[in-house]
């Protein structure tokens, strides 16, 4: 990618303004039915063949639906078309101009940048790298940059031409490239290990082959991972949102494990069962925003594989008063019973934002799960059954955004 000049510089043409994957997301949160809109954007699309927002949304609408593959299709057709995407979330002059840096893939693969910023009067340009591709549109002035890209093995090669490209950059640019491949599952266990109060059981990349000799008797566990002994987590390597995430028993487990999962590698960790002493496993959801922790929600659930969604919260006044408890409390009691270990955390990832999943481990210690900075933290929740949420989330909204202005103009460590 080659870009001559960002300062002052401006999209040729009308930018391209999407709905953006923030108010559709709360559409269909809310019960709205889609499939109107989606008619309407696609023949939008075919009368104006050069709509790339239009694509972009469609994109958005085909995931929501369930179909990944169609929607990062519909991606990359609008990424042929346009590169940069603004979105602007006030009726007003915009107080400060944010350019992301995202990459082509699905919902979850950047940071959600329109749930943090949706209200403000921040303007958001999303430029989409694609390595090997030229950038044909002006990069439009902004006040700082933000590096959006997920870890993920597919955007390293991106990571790499963003961190090349922001070595002189003339604005303030938030997220490190260089220090994003550090939250993979095989890496992080090296930087946060020796954190105190902290647990992080080792995770191993193990391709199919040896999982194969392990089921066969030809190796021994602890030849592959001294550390580790059964149950075992395992989860295919790219996988999102618990795709082929398993706890695995034995040998006789992991044979029909293999039987079900095509995929060639795998990340492997030992289990650690994390109930609490009244049988129920809690899973927290804690976001970073300039070396301070926030929370964003807490699922409760008797399955050991937790998503919010199925912690069935919303039927749960005790599950939702303990959730408030922690939100309200969060400063006075999670965050100061773990406080070394989220310092070191911090201090040791040293991104500007990103979220972590974690429990509480039966000795206390702070268990780590993942980190990661394209975590979804949104207030879509009904207000009438979570009142607790908005105004915490309202918080963490607020954080981000101060740390833009705060930010802006300084010149890059």
């Amino acid at each position: 990618m080659k870009i001559e000049s960002i300062a002052g510089g401006g999209a040729a043409g009308e930018a391209a303004s999407p709905i953006g994957v923030a108010k559709l997301s709360k559409m269909q949160f809310d019960g709205a039915d889609l499939t109107p809109l989606w008619r309407e954007l696609v023949g939008k699309y075919i009368h104006e063949p050069d709509n790339a927002a239009a694509l972009l949304d469609l994109a958005v609408l085909e995931q929501l639906f369930g179909d990944r593959d169609a929607g990062c299709a519909r991606q990359a057709d609008a990424l042929k078309l346009r590169r940069i995407y603004r979105s602007s979330f006030a009726d007003v002059a915009p107080s400060l101009r944010l350019l992301a840096f995202a990459v082509p893939g699905d919902i979850g693969a950047n940071t959600p940048l329109e749930f943090l910023l949706e209200g403000s009067d921040v303007e958001l340009h999303t430029l989409y790298v694609v390595p090997g591709e030229p950038l044909h549109e002006a990069v439009p002035d902004h006040d700082l940059a933000f590096v959006a890209i997920g870890e993920a093995d597919d955007h390293r090669v991106a990571l790499d031409t963003v961190e090349r490209l922001t070595a002189a950059w003339p604005r303030p640019v938030l997220n490190r490239p260089d220090r994003i491949p550090m939250l993979s599952r095989e890496r992080l266990h090296a930087v946060l290990a020796s954190a105190p109060g902290l647990l992080i059981p080792a995770t191993a990349r193990l391709d199919r082959g040896h999982l194969v000799r392990l089921t066969r008797g030809d190796v021994e566990l602890r030849e592959l991972m001294p550390d580790a002994g059964f149950p075992l987590i395992l989860r295919p390597v790219g996988s999102h949102a618990g795709h082929g995430l398993q706890k695995i028993d034995d040998v006789t487990a992991l044979a029909r494990y293999l039987a079900d999962q095509p995929e060639p590698a795998f990340y492997v960790a030992r289990f650690v069962d994390y109930r609490s002493a009244d049988g129920l496993f809690r899973k927290y959801r804690v976001v970073f925003i300039d070396g301070r922790p926030y929370a964003c929600h807490l699922a409760i659930t008797d399955q050991w594989m937790i998503y919010y969604l199925n912690a069935n919260m919303k039927e749960s006044a005790a599950k939702r008063a303990e959730e408030e408890r922690f939100m309200t409390r969060f400063d006075l009691d999670f965050a100061r019973r773990h406080g070394a270990a989220l310092a070191a955390i911090s201090e040791r990832v040293g991104l500007d934002y990103f979220g972590i999943d974690c429990a509480e481990a039966a000795d206390g210690r702070l268990l780590l799960f993942e980190a990661d900075i394209a975590m979804i933290v949104h207030a879509m929740d009904d207000p009438a059954i979570f009142p607790y949420k908005r105004p915490q989330m309202h918080k963490v909204f607020d954080a981000f955004r101060a740390m833009l202005r705060e930010r802006r103009g300084k010149a890059r460590p």
